[in-house]
């Protein structure tokens, strides 16, 4: 593993999942009095998972789209 492709995958899983578990546990719980601390404990477990999902689907979706651009501009 290099480790560009690491920090690319810290770097957008964090971002990826900060945003879903927010938009989630919003319209999950509302504006809760503990509403930061309920976002803090998803995001805890939908951040290490975010990145090695980034890692093993990464390849795949970089093939797909080279493939499906190539195809458009024919």
């Amino acid at each position: 593993m290099n480790v560009p492709n690491l920090i690319f995958a810290a770097i957008m899983g964090g971002l990826m999942s900060l945003s879903i578990t927010l938009a989630t546990t919003f319209v999950l719980v509302g504006i809760a009095q503990d509403f930061i601390w309920v976002w803090l404990e998803a995001w805890s477990v939908a951040y290490p998972i975010a990145i090695i999902c980034i890692l093993i689907y990464r390849p795949f979706a970089s093939k797909l789209t080279a493939s499906l651009v190539k195809k458009l501009e024919r």
